[in-house]
């Protein structure tokens, strides 16, 4: 903000903002790095005058006065500069001359955020911490009658199914009918979620195939990658490698002309396809991609113009109703494949999901549902879409399985629970709970860029601008400039780190229930909650 400036409606001080820079004008040395690498232009250069005083000895002396002029950093408050907090300053700053700290009161940013009538839109994940994950206790541990196992030495399976799973008799009976089964994968129960070619940079998407292929390849741990709704490269499509990658098909169908033409050229099938109708983060919206994302690479995969936004319907429109979309969509992707890959939709959780759930049970070719929470992330959405709409992800698995209980399914529909999960730190232990309320496996998406690329979002509102393409670690960004910051391979060996930890912490849980041979699916009576209403509703012991 310029000194004397005129004061307008929007103008603010920099007490107003939720994050403020303190510079240190001893130790900097003006280099110029903070200004440099700031992803929104929140601190600039500026001239300063400084007066002097200086007071005469002599009795019939008068003061006088004198003025330095010195260089230094200067914060910005136009709201649309605002500081974000990703303290990338600190981070390149080489004399700790600079950081951002949180404002001690509630900032009044938030009422002047909103420029030409157009609502603030942003990426990263709801601005709630906590939630019902973190307070499930595992209250079930096996002792003298039913020995605990030792997790360090004991063998564990630690495997799912995605698929539907059709008991002996069934299985047979439908083979005469069909003349096909249908297919079914085993695959690690921690799955990543969707976040499309586009949405992350090329450095972070390739790191993460690296990381899941050697997971494959070399430990021999099923771990399966969602593309997203941005298609997919032609040279991964026809790859052996394709195998380890759930296609997604989202409303706008960007890239699938490319998939579809690849088909006969596909070396190996892919693990399943994944028809996208909602999310978690932004129910009832389809996806964006920004126009800042959308360069010659991006366009050519998803074969549109560079330099457009790329917003998706909410719902597809290739159908009347989305009951007859889901379905037909899901016999035709049958189809394109031969019956050779298992097809299922994801939704946001709401209301309505057990609807979608009980159409599903009605039809043979659906292998599975993926149910999205609330506190899932994005690269785009609006404050109020992230902040409150939604609906938690733990109620909604559980009302799920306990419907395909009361018909005899349980085990035959696969759940897959996402959104919130680990995201305070607490991975194995949020997607053990989920899987004791009746998933078969969940999805991670912000969990993997936070702990295998360091992004710097955070449930405070710190950062969160994946939208703009500005990201500061060059995980959402397509600005060559900012994704060399990130090395693919330094990224592909945080992945396996990250699963090779948490495949320890989910056998440290486990063990002490006595199981080894298969996952605790819906294994409810292991699980307290000191919240009575919570217990409740989610079916489980209610301890203090």
């Amino acid at each position: 903000m310029q000194p004397n400036a005129a004061i307008t409606p929007s103008t603010l001080s920099v007490k107003d903002l939720p994050w403020q820079v303190l510079w240190s004008k001893e130790k900097c040395t003006l280099c110029g790095r903070c200004t440099a690498v700031c992803p929104v232009n929140a601190i600039e250069l500026g001239v300063f005058r400084k007066r002097r005083i200086k007071v005469s000895l002599e009795p019939q002396g008068n003061p006088s006065s004198s003025f330095d002029i010195y260089h230094g950093i200067r914060q910005r408050t136009d709201p649309a500069y605002a500081c974000v907090g990703c303290a990338t300053c600190a981070l390149v700053c080489p004399n700790d001359a600079i950081f951002p700290i949180r404002s001690d009161e509630a900032d009044k940013l938030r009422y002047h955020i909103n420029r030409g009538g157009q609502p603030r839109s942003r990426g990263g994940r709801r601005n709630v911490t906590g939630g019902i994950l973190d307070q499930i206790k595992f209250i079930r541990i096996s002792m003298l009658t039913d020995p605990a196992l030792d997790a360090g030495r004991h063998e564990f399976e630690l495997r799912t199914l995605l698929g539907r799973v059709l008991p002996p008799e069934k299985s047979l009976d439908f083979y005469r009918e069909n003349g096909w089964v249908p297919p079914v994968r085993e695959i690690y129960p921690l799955v990543i979620g969707g976040m499309s070619f586009g949405a992350l940079s090329p450095n972070m998407w390739e790191g993460l195939q690296m990381g899941v292929t050697y997971l494959n390849e070399e430990l021999g741990m099923p771990v399966r990658i969602s593309t997203g709704e941005g298609g997919c490269p032609p040279r991964l499509l026809r790859s052996r490698f394709l195998k380890y990658v759930i296609l997604q098909i989202a409303s706008g169908y960007f890239g699938w002309d490319e998939i579809i033409h690849a088909i006969p050229e596909m070396k190996e099938d892919p693990c399943a396809i994944e028809i996208k109708y909602g999310q978690g983060a932004k129910p009832g919206d389809g996806g964006l991609l920004m126009w800042y994302k959308v360069n010659k690479l991006i366009a050519a995969i998803r074969g549109v113009p560079t330099g457009v936004s790329l917003p998706s319907p909410p719902t597809h429109q290739t159908q009347y109703s989305i009951e007859e979309s889901v379905a037909k969509m899901i016999q035709s992707m049958c189809m394109g494949w031969g019956f050779r890959v298992p097809v299922y939709p994801k939704i946001s959780a709401s209301s309505t999901a057990m609807a979608v759930l009980n159409n599903l049970t009605r039809n043979p070719y659906a292998a599975a549902l993926a149910i999205d929470g609330e506190d899932g992330g994005t690269g785009a959405a609006y404050n109020v879409s992230m902040n409150h709409m939604g609906h938690p992800i733990a109620s909604n698995v559980r009302d799920a399985y306990l419907n395909l209980t009361k018909i005899g399914m349980q085990n035959e529909i696969p759940i897959f629970g996402g959104g919130g999960i680990g995201k305070n730190g607490n991975l194995a232990a949020n997607a053990a709970a989920l899987i004791m309320l009746g998933a078969s496996g969940v999805q991670i998406g912000k969990y993997v860029m936070q702990a295998a690329a360091g992004c710097l979002g955070s449930e405070g509102d710190r950062c969160n601008i994946c939208n703009i393409g500005l990201c500061p670690k060059g995980i959402t960004s397509q600005d060559p400039r900012l994704y060399r910051r990130l090395d693919p391979e330094d990224v592909a060996q945080r992945v396996v780190d990250m699963f090779l930890s948490f495949d320890t912490e989910l056998k440290k849980i486990v063990a002490p229930l006595g199981r080894s041979t298969s996952l605790p699916i819906g294994m409810s009576d292991a699980l307290g909650i000191n919240d009575y209403h919570a217990a409740e509703r989610l079916d489980i012991r209610y301890v203090v």
